[in-house]
Order: C-alpha cells, then sequence, then structure tokens
C-alpha cells in the first residue's frame, strides 16, 4: 500500500507542478489514475436536496484589511499586541479573498461543492459599527454573492464571526452593553434589506461560546478581557453578560428578519453553535453528571434559550445570580428564534469528576462546569491528534454530538456547519497536498453523519472547514485546515488530494 500511495502522490504532484506551468492551480486535474476510496458515500447516499459545501470566515481570508472603506474591528487590535498571535502574524493581507474570491469560487465549483458559508465583516458594512454605510463594502460583497450565483454556489451568509467592530468596543465595551442588540439588529436589517433578494440563507452568530469564553473568559481571543488580563474584565461575571447580549442580538436580528423580509425573500435564518462531544470517562454517575454539565455548558448555555426559553437548569442552579435573566417579552422573542442550526462539530473528549472542594466564592466561567478532560481512557487515546493541541480525531463523536441534539432539543433542522482537521504551517507544498489523514478523517466523520440522518436526525448540509489554507486566529499561519493548500509567498492555491477527494465523492449523475 505504501508504494501505491506514493506513485499516487508522484502522480497526483506532478498533475499540479504541470498545471501551475500552463495556468492558474484551480484548473489542475487530478492524475487520471488517482481514483479515491469513498467509502461508499456519495450524493445518492444522502438525502434529495442535501447540499455539501465549504466555509470560511471575513477575517481569515478576505484581507484588505483597513482598506476600501473598512473599518477596524476587535482582532484588528488584538493581532498588533506582541505576542497574541504566532509569529506575530496579521490578517492584514490573509489570502486575499477579496481580489481573488473568483479563483475561490472557481475551485468550489470544480469540486462539485454546491454551498459556500462565507461571513460579512460588520466593520466593512459600517466602519464604526453604525451611521455611515461603507458602499465600497457593500459593493465587495455583491460581486461574491453575484459570482458564487452564476457559477452555481449558494451562499449561506453568516454575519458575525468574532469581528465586532472597534468603535463600538470603544464607545461603550460592545459586546458587554445592552446597547449592541439594537445595533446589531440595525446592521443585520441594512444585510437583509440588501442581499437579501439573493441570500435565503442566513446566520446571525458563528460560535457565540467561544466569543464569551475565549474572548471575556481566558482574553485568549480578542478584546482579550479576563480577570486578571491586561485589558481588564472579571472571568466569573462577563462571559454571562456577553453571552446573554449575543443571544438577544440574535434574536433581534431575526425577529427583524421574520417581520419585515421572510415573507417576501423566503429565506430562512439560523444561528453556529459550535459542540464539542462530551463522552464520560467511566459510567460512575459522577462522571455522567459531569459530562452532561460540560454539554450544558457548552452547547445549552445557547441552545436551551433559543429551543426552550430558558437557560439550562445547570448553568441556573451553578451561576445563580450571575446568570442574567430574560424578561417575558425577550423570553418570547428568543424562544424559537431559529429555522435551523449549524452545528460545528471537530472533536471529542472524555470528562469526570474531579470531587473538587465547594469554592469559596465563584472565579470563572470555565471553574463553573467543575469537571475534568482526559484524552484517554485506560491507556488508550480517544483519538490521533492533529496538528492543533486540542483537535482530537474521534469520528464516533459526531454521531453523538448530532444524536443529542436530535433527541434534547425536538430534532431540529441542522447544518453540519463546519467539520475539519489541520496540518502544520510548515508543511511543504508537495508533502501539503498529500493529506491522506485529512480524507480519512472526512470520510469517517461523513460516515458518521450519514448513520445519524439514517437514525432520523434532521440534517440537511454539510460544510467542509475550509477551503483554503487562512490566517487561523491565536495559530496565524502555523496551522492548516484548508483543502486547498496556500502558498503564502505568492498566494497560489493548490487543491490538495481531500479536494479531488471531495470532488469525486460529489460528482452528480448526469
Amino acid at each position: 500500500m505504501r508504494s501505491l500511495g506514493h506513485l499516487l502522490l508522484l502522480l497526483f504532484v506532478l498533475a499540479v507542478v504541470r498545471c501551475s506551468a500552463a495556468g492558474p492551480p484551480a484548473t489542475a486535474h487530478p492524475p487520471s489514475r488517482a481514483r479515491f476510496d469513498t467509502g461508499g458515500l456519495s450524493r445518492a447516499a444522502f438525502p434529495a436536496g442535501f447540499v455539501f459545501g465549504t466555509a470560511a470566515s471575513a477575517y481569515q481570508v478576505e484581507g484588505m484589511a483597513l482598506k476600501d472603506g473598512r473599518g477596524p474591528c476587535i482582532w484588528d487590535v488584538f493581532v498588533k499586541i506582541p505576542g497574541n498571535i504566532a509569529n506575530n502574524a496579521t490578517a492584514d493581507v490573509s489570502v486575499d479573498e477579496y481580489h481573488r474570491y473568483k479563483e475561490d469560487v472557481d475551485i468550489m465549483k470544480k469540486m462539485n461543492f454546491d454551498g459556500y458559508r462565507f461571513s460579512i465583516s460588520w466593520s466593512r458594512i459600517f466602519p464604526n459599527g453604525v451611521g455611515k454605510v461603507n458602499w465600497k463594502g457593500v459593493a465587495y460583497y455583491n460581486r461574491l454573492i453575484d459570482y458564487m450565483l452564476k457559477q452555481g454556489i449558494t451562499p449561506y451568509a453568516n454575519l458575525y464571526h468574532y469581528d465586532l467592530p472597534q468603535a463600538l468596543e470603544v464607545q461603550y465595551n460592545g459586546l458587554l452593553s445592552a446597547k449592541i442588540v439594537e445595533a446589531y439588529a440595525d446592521y443585520a436589517d441594512f444585510c437583509f434589506k440588501t442581499f437579501g433578494d439573493r441570500v435565503k440563507n442566513w446566520f446571525t452568530f458563528n460560535e457565540p461560546r467561544v466569543v464569551a469564553a475565549l474572548g471575556y473568559d481566558d482574553g485568549m481571543f480578542a478584546p482579550g478581557r479576563c480577570t486578571n488580563c491586561s485589558a481588564g474584565g472579571n472571568s466569573a461575571t462577563e462571559p454571562y453578560i456577553v453571552a446573554h447580549n449575543l443571544i438577544l442580538s440574535h434574536a433581534a436580528a431575526v425577529k427583524r428578519y421574520r417581520d419585515k423580509y421572510q415573507a417576501t425573500q423566503k429565506g430562512r435564518i439560523g444561528i453556529l453553535l459550535d459542540f464539542v462531544w462530551y463522552e464520560p470517562l467511566t459510567n460512575s454517575e459522577a462522571d455522567q453528571a459531569a459530562a452532561q454539565r460540560a454539554r450544558d455548558f457548552h452547547l445549552g448555555w445557547f441552545l436551551h434559550p433559543i429551543v426552550y426559553g430558558e437557560y439550562p437548569k445547570t448553568l441556573q442552579d451553578i451561576v445563580k445570580d450571575r446568570l442574567p435573566k430574560f424578561t417575558v417579552e425577550e423570553i418570547k422573542m428568543v424562544k424559537g428564534s431559529i429555522d435551523y442550526v449549524g452545528i460545528n462539530h471537530y472533536t471529542s473528549y472524555y470528562m469526570y469528576d474531579p470531587h473538587l472542594p465547594e469554592p469559596q466564592k465563584p472565579t470563572r466561567y470555565a471553574n463553573d462546569w467543575n469537571c475534568g478532560f482526559a484524552f484517554e481512557r485506560n491507556g488508550v487515546p480517544i483519538g490521533p491528534r492533529a496538528y492543533s493541541y486540542w483537535l482530537y480525531i474521534v469520528p464516533w463523536g459526531m454521531y453523538k454530538a448530532v444524536t443529542y441534539v436530535k433527541e434534547q432539543y425536538g430534532n431540529p433542522t441542522v447544518i453540519l456547519s463546519e467539520n475539519g482537521m489541520d496540518d502544520p504551517g510548515n508543511v511543504t507544498l508537495p508533502n501539503g497536498l498529500h493529506d491522506t489523514t485529512r480524507i480519512n478523517y472526512y470520510k469517517s466523520y461523513i460516515t458518521e453523519l450519514k448513520k445519524a440522518i439514517d437514525d432520523g436526525a434532521n440534517v440537511i448540509g454539510y460544510f467542509a472547514w475550509s477551503l483554503l489554507d487562512n490566517f487561523e486566529w491565536k495559530l496565524g499561519y502555523t496551522s492548516r485546515f484548508g483543502l486547498v493548500y496556500v502558498d503564502y509567498r505568492n498566494l497560489k492555491r493548490y487543491p490538495k488530494m481531500s479536494a479531488y477527494w471531495f470532488g469525486q465523492m460529489l460528482q452528480r449523475n448526469k
């Protein structure tokens, strides 16, 4: 098998090199003899109308960070602080999708994808968060959306992916203020009005849990607030305030869409939530309870209010008066405020009860869980690790995560909105193209997703993260999640074997 793999790699690299000499890398074709094992997966194996796509975010791919009228966002400030990002990298240029979007959409089309989940940069539309519109930014998204539709790629637009306008952070501490709710709803309203004639699939926020936890509990992400952080903060209270304001902002935007646009535009709107599967380390009641606490503090923190109108009882009992309360009117607005939910799933962990004494006073959101994390059981690792320290390859977690959403939240309409794995950023071009681990990751995870669908989960789409290698937040360019290798010296795109695997798996019957 090893010699066959080397032969395939040689054929593949020769094809890419030949193509690079002849024209743009996006026109590369896989070697004629390279047929991939799809593990029985195909379009026909999924329900009619099931959507396969790729996902990205504005800050990670667009570049043109402070150009063509775009105002700064909190990440533009955060990345400039020495030591925050690996190698002090920035996203000022990133992979320059702002200028190369046609090439990227063409790659999606060649690989037989149906949709692209992109995000709109709030500060590219409203440089100050509110008020004056930057029409150059509007024109960019019009170009992108129109070209996607021309190429048969359905747009899935996300309104917020970590990138709050810095002006609002300066003015009133951004997401910590209730003022954010109306500002965000006005921004969303503008996008519905401007792009909604062509965009029929909307998301309000990507991973609000990450925004609240990493931005305000440990300070790892912008705006870098926490107890004892140089930016200030309170890890015991601020994550819950931010989460509350994010839920209200989401619900206010959904209300605008439903009241003003949905009947005529005939689109759908939801939210994107990250969900690690938490498996009890043992069958003990204590470990099972710990795993359930983890699920409640992670997914339930947001999905429970949206489905049931209140925070999970676990949070209410543990967080007590630090947990903000919804008014009767807010409950009406929040409850049922999704047409579908996006679930971003990558990995799974074992959870156990650490049997710690009751703390004298609350310290932070992460400690409120009262959970221990384990990555092996009886000496057996939960799965091999990808490059990122947090990402273990655990395919069975996909089935459990999707099934949990089905069983605990009334089987909502779900889009599996992110899934993928990374290689180190310094992997060389030929080796980076030969990404058999990524192919096996996708094959095994999508197989488990299909099992969940066969068992009744109402999943209507799957989006791989991500189309391109790009700026990966704290990791800068030291992590590569892409189906397409980007040479950062010249920004040329080279589809990896995983891209061709998807192209084969997603072939349409003519």
